[in-house]
């Protein structure tokens, strides 16, 4: 069952041999188009709406890479940053679409660059922290070749994919709600209870968030009354309303927040490759040791395996792209192309490449093959020269994508778990609240398998458990208690 603020296209009518089958073009063969039932328009409609949604990555990626500092007390450049994360999320994203053929989008995986700029490179010269990265993705793409990494998809039961996709889609929609305003973080010094809050105080205040409120509203109704581009129609009107709106208001840009709605001075800027292959393979494990190291790039791994794992599950099920035993077409070139991800983006210095959440917004719109990853990935390439032109779409013209996409996948999944079977419905129910109160997709499934595994045990029916799910809690089991372990062996 799949949803989409486009409506769906009439069955095609079986050929006869009366009526022969239609000539389609080699663009539309290669990419499987009219089999899946869209079209050129669509796929390229789909990914103008993810680059949309997700080209805050320019400018977030370099802010929270450029913000730690290495070992030797050495910050990177903010202009090299953004051309490395514009290029490898262009090139990684067009290899998913041209070799995966899906609408799924890749760019620098949020979490992992904390991880790499907040642990790894303190600890170590940036070179070297980036070749743990590309490590991290060399070790997943043995794991594809062995075979081992679609066994461990194949692993999870049926209930546990829906509560992921599920979980997903509450995770993106809070993503949406944080980044547009209108859910803020209370301050710690407030000693509340309660860690979001409504806007500012608990009032909506600014032009910015009314906004967001009115592009959530206005794609809403579109795809009620089944508006097709419902979503791209929703995102270019309210960035002309803000781009109004900014000019007459003379809002401060701190109230928008990474991209302002305004016409930048300079519109085209030449990019710096500087930090482009800079990188050290070998060279942290011998600033930190043999064992430290490992542990490093199994924090990575792990953390690039699973959320790159929820996220093809998630769009893969949305999109309708998924057979019944939950698997996708291609799976095998798709998690190669995302261990490639991981390791290019070490590789240019933009820390993990990682599959995309918000490439929901693209399949809401329509998207169901890789020519939409064209379209995305050849926005961020032109995003290398037009970078100030592509942070004129503030992220509260974007944002209620979220929302709408995060409503469309819970409404074809939630019905799909069997709630009675207490075994799946309770480690279902942890996935889904998981991803989006501990804000990691990684964090929900560790929780949702092991609650899985226990409770499955507990129902005396440990024998319902695949061996291979059992490796993957043990993992798990490692990966929540690496604080203790780290310490205990002296490595922290």
């Amino acid at each position: 069952m799949t949803t989409s603020a486009t409506p769906a296209p009439a069955a095609a009518k079986t050929p006869t041999p009366s009526s022969p089958e239609p000539s389609r073009n080699a663009l539309d063969r290669y990419f499987r188009i009219s089999e899946r039932g869209s079209t050129v328009a669509r796929e390229l409609r789909g990914g103008l709406a993810t680059f949309f949604a997700m080209a805050y990555i320019i400018v977030l990626n370099p802010i929270i890479l450029g913000a730690g500092q290495d070992k030797y007390g050495h910050q990177l450049d903010n202009a090299q940053l953004v051309t490395a994360t514009a290029l490898m999320a262009g090139l990684t994203t067009i290899l998913m679409g041209a070799i995966g053929n899906v609408p799924i989008a890749c760019a620098a995986g949020l979490g992992i660059n904390a991880v790499v700029s907040l642990q790894l490179a303190p600890k170590m010269s940036w070179p070297d922290a980036m070749g743990m990265v590309v490590l991290a993705g060399l070790v997943l793409m043995v794991l594809v070749a062995s075979g081992l990494r679609q066994r461990v998809m194949d692993a999870i039961p049926g209930g546990l994919r829906r509560a992921i996709a599920i979980g997903i889609g509450l995770f993106i929609s809070l993503i949406g709600l944080v980044d547009s305003g209108f859910v803020t973080r209370n301050p710690d010094a407030a000693h509340t209870t309660v860690p979001l809050g409504l806007g500012q105080g608990g009032q909506l205040q600014g032009w910015p968030v009314l906004v967001f409120v009115l592009g959530l509203a206005l794609t809403f109704v579109l795809v009620v009354r089944k508006t097709r581009g419902a979503i791209l129609i929703g995102i270019v009107t309210m960035t002309v309303l803000a781009v109004v709106i900014n000019a007459t208001a003379k809002i401060p840009d701190a109230k928008w927040g990474l991209s302002v709605p305004k016409m930048p001075d300079h519109i085209v800027g030449a990019p710096d490759f500087g930090l482009v292959g800079h990188i050290s393979l070998f060279g942290g494990f011998r600033e930190v040791g043999l064992l430290t190291g490992c542990l490093f790039v199994f924090t990575v791994l792990l953390s690039g395996f699973f959320d790159a794992m929820g996220t093809i599950i998630g769009v893969g099920e949305e999109a309708g792209l998924t057979d019944e035993k939950g698997q996708l077409p291609n799976m095998g070139r798709i998690l190669m192309i995302d261990g490639v991800a991981v390791a290019a983006g070490g590789a240019g210095s933009a820390s993990a490449n990682t599959c995309f959440v918000e490439s929901t917004a693209g399949v809401g719109e329509g998207a169901r093959t890789g020519l939409a990853n064209l379209m995305t990935g050849g926005l961020f390439l032109l995003a290398l020269v037009f970078t100030p032109l592509a942070t004129v779409v503030p992220s509260q013209a974007a944002t209620p994508a979220l929302l709408v996409v995060g409503f469309l996948i819970m409404a074809a999944n939630v019905r799909e778990i069997d709630w009675s079977d207490f075994t799946i419905a309770i480690p279902a129910f942890l996935t889904v609240v998981s991803m989006p109160f501990t804000y990691s997709i990684t964090n929900g499934i560790g929780i949702g398998v092991l609650a899985f595994i226990l409770l499955r045990i507990a129902d005396k029916r440990a024998r319902e458990v695949p061996w291979l799910l059992n490796v993957v809690g043990l993992c798990f089991l490692v990966y929540f208690l690496l604080d203790p372990i780290e310490q205990a062996l002296g490595v922290k």
